[in-house]
């Protein structure tokens, strides 16, 4: 079964209803540069501690970019795939793109006086999650539908576009766009120097990644792999528009991240890089094949630098993985002691 999102509602309920925000872009924080860094370098990896964790991914590249090593592996096949939430970027006290959603529900609240005493609006207003979760996958559609629907995607854009550059994380009072990992930022680069090609594979929108993936992390839009929903084509005074529907097109969550993968990108990833059980499936498919391969969990260790949290989460639920790691001899990364720095301001 899928761990639960909030109080009873599914991470791939979630998926199904905000798995697909429209794009957005004008996004303030740049990739670090991907300098002369060499799977032998001693400057790799500068905000990881030095450890067995580190070393892992260092003897992976290594073997798989030295000529004449028996697990070498050609540019073209060195595929990493990531996934965002809680692997790239954090996720609690919720998903992102659920705090897009409640906000816009505030932000329309003085054009529908009537949500003030309807579900699951009076919920979102009031900041009850437990009776939001209650209203299930109805409620949840219905509120997204309301705060979405009714515009094209360039309209939409603008508004995300105007949230995401003011909105601010509860906790951090940071801008979402600065609560990217650094290590794992370092990571990105350092593989990328490697000439591994890195994508991103999330149950989150794809419309709602591409467009801040390349700024954020360096990864171009056409190497992103999201949950979507259908659009359709539409002249509009004379222009041709694209809108959204309220129908699901792909949940890319558990094992729709193997299809998307095998779907969007063609190839099988030789290593991938998750937090949750939602990519068990993923790590699974990368690592048990032929071949040297890599599989590695961030394990969020450290609630005073972000959060601590695995089994018994929302968010982010890390259970299944977790155990399959120690099977399948995945890296795990200890938040708390394998960073240095979590995030670039600290």
């Amino acid at each position: 079964m899928s761990p639960p999102l909030i109080s009873g509602v599914s991470r791939r309920t979630m998926l199904s209803v905000l798995g697909a925000l429209p794009l957005f872009s004008g996004m303030l924080i740049k990739p670090p540069a991907a300098s002369a860094q060499t799977a032998s370098s001693g400057t790799s990896l500068p905000s990881w501690n030095e450890g067995a964790t580190k070393q892992s991914i260092l003897d992976f590249v290594a073997a798989v970019t030295r000529e004449g090593s028996p697990d070498f592996v050609p540019p073209a096949e060195r595929i990493a795939t990531f996934d965002n939430d809680g692997t790239l970027w954090v996720e609690h006290p919720m998903y992102t793109q659920l705090a897009f959603a409640l906000d816009r529900v505030k932000t329309l609240a003085p054009q529908h006086p009537d949500w003030k005493d309807m579900q699951p609006f009076k919920a979102a207003l009031e900041g009850d999650m437990k009776t939001l979760a209650g209203s299930g996958e109805h409620g949840l559609l219905e509120l997204v539908m309301a705060t979405h629907a009714g515009m094209t995607a360039n309209e939409f854009q603008n508004i995300v576009v105007d949230w995401i550059a003011t909105a601010r994380h509860p906790r951090f009072k940071r801008l979402y766009t600065e609560l990217a990992y650094l290590p794992m930022l370092e990571l990105l680069a350092y593989l990328r120097a490697n000439a591994f090609k890195t994508f991103i594979v999330s149950g989150g929108g794809i419309e709602f990644m591409r467009p801040w993936t390349e700024r954020v992390y360096g990864v171009p839009p056409e190497q992103v792999v999201g949950s979507s929903i259908k659009t359709t084509f539409q002249m509009r005074d004379g222009r041709p528009e694209l809108f959204r529907t309220a129908e699901l097109n792909f949940i890319d969550d558990n094992v729709g991240k193997p299809v998307g993968i095998n779907a969007y990108i063609g190839r099988r990833p030789i290593a991938a890089f998750g937090n949750s059980d939602g990519d068990l499936e993923m790590l699974q498919w990368t690592t048990i094949a032929d071949g040297r391969r890599f599989g590695l969990i961030v394990h969020h260790t450290d609630g005073e630098r972000e959060y601590a949290y695995d089994r018994d989460t929302s968010f982010g639920r890390l259970d299944k993985a977790l155990d399959a790691a120690s099977i399948n001899k995945w890296t795990v990364v200890d938040m708390k002691n394998d960073w240095k720095r979590i995030f670039s301001f600290q």
